[in-house]
């Protein structure tokens, strides 16, 4: 039950969509085509274990721990805002 100005079932829309977003996003993550052998950002070998169990990759592990720390760092926060602001 949904309070205020909303409708019933509101919550649980923003939950789903919310859901759905972060699915998106990680989908949209997923590394595709071959993998390299090199690092494209830094130049170090990807060694041939880490390219037969990531299909696509393309950073090193050191680089690819950096851009996992940045990406986090961007996405922490609602950006469909909090349930007391949206729902009143």
């Amino acid at each position: 039950m949904a309070g205020g100005w909303s409708r019933d079932g509101a919550v649980q829309d923003q939950i789903d969509a919310s859901v759905e977003d972060a699915i998106t996003l990680a989908r949209s993550r997923l590394p595709i085509g071959d993998s390299l052998t090199h690092c494209e950002e830094c130049e170090a070998i990807i060694p041939e274990a880490r390219r037969k169990a990531v299909p696509g990759v393309r950073l090193c592990v050191r680089c690819q721990t950096e851009l996992d720390k940045q990406q986090a760092n961007l996405s922490s926060y609602n950006r469909r805002g909090s349930k007391d602001s949206q729902l009143r």
